[in-house]
């Protein structure tokens, strides 16, 4: 499996578009990885090196279960844990995303609010002119339940990967930001978050690529 910086994700991402424009015909991929690894950070850089209108970022976490839902289902304790999400209704964002032609209304996706700390429906728009779809999350690679459809979904699947000490560093420092105190952000970041990313690393294989952080 190839291992890339960060800056090679950028060249493979502007061969996708290449690609996209090429045939005509629309590309989706997906970025996976641990907790704290460092998606959101390369997405970023993505839409910023990225043509201006060329891609759209539609986020897994846009699909995490709202507090009320959580408490109800006694799953608050285990946020960011796979049962947490709405797996089936992010599995058929991504089967609209592929049949989107152009003429097509605009398909609204939502996005997870951090200061909130809750999701925010149809905030995100995605007009059928767009070529290039990123998508990132945690269990894109995840091979249970309705987790398992999204890898045939894609064009391509990168791991984003970070060392450890860097990645408990940028997710402690991330809890802190949204409101935890040191402890709680520490606490949830070793207990809960360490959790999932245990989950997740068992899924690296299945990516096409490894990206890099540092």
């Amino acid at each position: 499996m190839d291992e890339i910086t960060a800056e090679g994700a950028v060249e493979r991402a502007l061969a996708l578009l290449d690609e996209a424009r090429r045939t005509g015909t629309r590309r989706l991929f997906g970025i996976a990885g641990a907790p704290g690894a460092g998606k959101s950070t390369l997405t970023a850089l993505l839409a910023e090196r990225l043509p201006a209108g060329s891609c759209a970022v539609v986020p897994m976490d846009g699909f995490h279960l709202a507090d009320v839902a959580l408490e109800r289902l006694g799953r608050s304790a285990r946020k960011g844990a796979a049962d947490t999400f709405d797996a089936g209704g992010y599995v058929a964002l991504l089967q609209r995303l592929r049949t989107q032609l152009p003429g097509d209304e605009p398909v609204w996706a939502p996005m997870f609010e951090r200061d909130l700390e809750q999701p925010l429906a149809g905030a995100i728009e995605v007009r059928a002119d767009v070529p290039l779809v990123v998508t990132e999350g945690n269990y894109l690679l995840l091979d249970e339940g309705p987790f398992a459809q999204v890898s045939g979904l894609l064009d391509a699947r990168w791991f984003v990967e970070a060392p450890e000490e860097l990645r408990h560093e940028w997710l402690i420092a991330r809890h802190e930001r949204f409101g935890k105190n040191p402890e709680k952000a520490r606490e949830w970041a070793l207990g809960p978050d360490e959790d999932n990313a245990r989950l997740i690393a068992g899924t690296r294989d299945r990516a096409d690529v490894v990206v890099r952080m540092s």
